[in-house]
């Protein structure tokens, strides 16, 4: 593993597929022209609608994001992670997907979303992921790169689930990639401190791209892309607007502080 920058991008999308990947692609240039080389993309990158919209088109989304994802990566010549779209699972539902790309256009790893959003919340939106999103059966995959370290893959509401990620930490790895598109209404109160609790108890990175602002009706999603160290130390935060958060990844950083804080040495139960 050598010392890189990663880049958290945040998006606003809307029930608009080709402006949503044009809106990608620019996010995804800025983040090169400043240096990236591991650029993460928020879930919903592709397509935030309505579960009808989507389930209608959920074919074409499918389609197009992943070629997208091949394309951008084979011409920046990057890693890069489409943090999750629909993919038809042929029984009229689809798998939240998020999928693992190299700089040759090559799937490196891929996550269907075990951990679905079904809330009511008090600000009047209801989410029913699971009327539409058929649950993984498969815990997330650690990818192993020698460039950019041992790279864990979840979606989203997962990170309120730490047995998730231990499982991660138990299997190696180093950077914690989180795609999101986290309410407003939570994410003021819920977002950073779950993913530095993350990031903390299993003395990792943490990569987290997000969605930001109004997209449909009165969906609205709290923004606040950010990249934190193995300490917990937020290290680059999008604010509120769509942009791209951008921060070193060093390994001497994750040995510093797996020494001073060897806690995933001292676990008692371990599965």
């Amino acid at each position: 593993m050598k010392s890189y920058l990663a880049a958290a991008v945040q998006m606003t999308s809307l029930p608009d597929l080709s402006k949503n990947l044009a809106q990608a692609e620019d996010w995804i240039e800025l983040a090169v022209r400043q240096g990236a080389e591991l650029v993460c993309l928020p879930e919903n990158f592709s397509f935030l609608g309505s579960e009808d919209a989507k389930m209608l088109q959920a074919e074409t989304i499918a389609q197009r994001s992943e070629k997208f994802l091949k394309t951008m990566a084979q011409r920046h010549q990057i890693t890069l992670l489409g943090g999750g779209f629909p993919v038809p699972t042929g029984h009229g539902q689809v798998y939240n997907t998020a999928l693992l790309v190299g700089p040759s256009g090559e799937e490196l790893a891929r996550y269907e979303k075990v951990h679905l959003f079904d809330v009511n919340l008090p600000d009047g939106n209801t989410y029913q992921e699971s009327k539409t999103v058929l649950a993984g059966t498969q815990l997330p995959p650690v990818y192993p790169s020698d460039e950019f370290g041992n790279l864990g893959l979840s979606v989203c509401y997962d990170v309120r689930f730490p047995e998730l990620y231990r499982h991660l930490a138990h299997k190696g790895a180093e950077v914690l990639i989180v795609p999101a598109a986290f309410t407003a209404y939570t994410g003021k109160d819920h977002w950073q401190v779950l993913l530095q609790a993350r990031a903390i108890e299993n003395t990792c990175y943490v990569i987290a791209p997000a969605q930001t602002g109004k997209h449909f009706g009165i969906r609205q999603s709290h923004g606040h892309a950010m990249i934190i160290d193995p300490w917990g130390i937020v290290l680059a935060n999008a604010g509120d607007k769509p942009g791209v958060a951008i921060a070193a990844i060093a390994p001497t950083r994750i040995e510093q502080v797996r020494r001073q804080m060897p806690s995933l040495q001292h676990r008692v139960f371990v599965s």
